[in-house]
């Protein structure tokens, strides 16, 4: 009897498994020389042209939900002073990157995990391995190094059209006072909020980038099974997110105090 009809979760372990292996691969031939440095070049221009312009049209509205829902959760408490502290602190830790690594694994993971696995199924990963290339420092070093950087950059992004667009719905829409909104940011807020906010996005780029060149790597067979991995490294990508994101949260809520407590 085979050890996936004794343990039905067999084979979902030995996924997690191949997927962990193909990290630390990643990770230790990200050190290796050559460095592809021109792949890496374009992996970035290509995660940028695809990612840019729907993480633009996606934090504004964002950041303006965020805002109005806390303007309007604060006015009911009679805490509007603290508005512009809960809307960017919500904005930074949580929405940035959050968008910045949905938008990533959806457009530029699946765009990676299809090049992957049409190079698969065409047999040009056998063939560089049979030439003594590496696909996985020739290849997938390049596209994780980039949706992290991508993904690092994005999030900055986010985050100031976020606030911006937070600060411009608060004020405008909810006759909020600007100098109540900045004064309360400056008051609350402090540097480990970024950092923390960019540590995220690092680690959701890496993670996006890995589940992605895994898929790809790894398809059913055919070009139907190319586009299955697709959706697959997107699901599975989106699960992985919001469960880092709730242990990194933790951690840092337990790590680092809130200021002025």
């Amino acid at each position: 009897m085979s050890t996936s009809a004794t343990f039905p979760g067999a084979g979902a372990l030995r996924e997690t498994g191949r997927m962990f292996a193909l990290g630390i691969d990643v990770v230790r031939n990200t050190f290796r020389r050559p460095f592809q440095l021109r792949e890496f070049i374009q992996q970035c221009w290509f995660v940028v042209s695809v990612t840019v312009l729907p993480t633009a049209l996606v934090s504004i509205p964002f950041g303006a939900v965020i805002a109005l829902q806390i303007g309007s959760l604060t006015r009911q408490i009679g805490a509007q002073s603290f508005t512009g502290a809960a809307s960017v602190l919500a904005i930074i830790q949580q929405a940035s990157p959050i968008v910045t690594a949905l938008l990533i694994a959806g457009a530029g993971g699946s765009a990676i995990c299809a090049d992957l696995g049409s190079r698969k199924i065409r047999e040009e990963i056998d063939a560089m391995e049979v030439l003594g290339v590496s696909p996985i420092q020739r290849l997938v070093v390049p596209r994780v190094l980039a949706t992290m950087l991508v993904a690092v950059l994005l999030n900055g992004m986010v985050s100031v059209v976020g606030v911006m667009g937070g600060y411009f719905f608060n004020v405008i829409l909810q006759d909020g006072t600007p100098g109540a909104y900045l004064a309360s940011f400056s008051a609350l807020a402090q540097l480990p909020d970024l950092w923390i906010s960019e540590i995220k996005a690092l680690i959701f780029g890496f993670i996006a980038g890995i589940v992605a060149a895994y898929r790809g790597l790894n398809p059913a067979g055919g070009p139907k099974g190319v586009g299955d991995a697709v959706n697959q490294a997107v699901v599975i990508t989106f699960l992985l997110l919001f469960f880092v994101n709730f242990v990194l949260t933790t951690i840092y809520l337990q790590v680092v105090p809130a200021k002025g407590s």
